[in-house]
């Protein structure tokens, strides 16, 4: 079993920054591939950045600048920094890893972005 818990989101003001912590834990090693997804209210799930098993990183144009991707291998952390907040980046935002061919999820975490 694999369990992925986000933590860190929050209300910040426009401009301001916040770190995201993906937890993971159970049968996953700390170098697995993560995904990071974010829901902006009454809109569909998307993708924003991804980082290997091998530690490259990949963001969606959107992100692309202000977010960055991280990973403490040894205490099977991923991070994402998120820079220069703006009222769109408000969405629940979660960490996914996909293993032997199921897909894992964390149960999200709500940044609020106020203007």
């Amino acid at each position: 079993q694999v369990q992925l818990v986000e933590s860190g989101g929050g209300l910040v003001q426009t401009g301001g920054s916040l770190r995201l912590s993906c937890a993971a834990s159970g049968t996953i090693s700390g170098q697995n591939a993560i995904q990071w997804y974010r829901q902006p209210p009454g809109k569909q799930r998307q993708w924003i950045a991804a980082i290997t098993n091998d530690g490259m990183s990949y963001y969606d144009d959107s992100v692309k600048g202000r977010f960055i991707i991280s990973r403490d291998v040894a205490r099977n952390m991923v991070y994402l920094q998120i820079n220069n907040l703006e009222p769109e980046d408000t969405a629940v935002y979660y960490c996914r890893a996909n293993l032997q061919g199921a897909s894992y999820w964390g149960q999200g975490t709500q940044v609020t972005v106020s203007s």
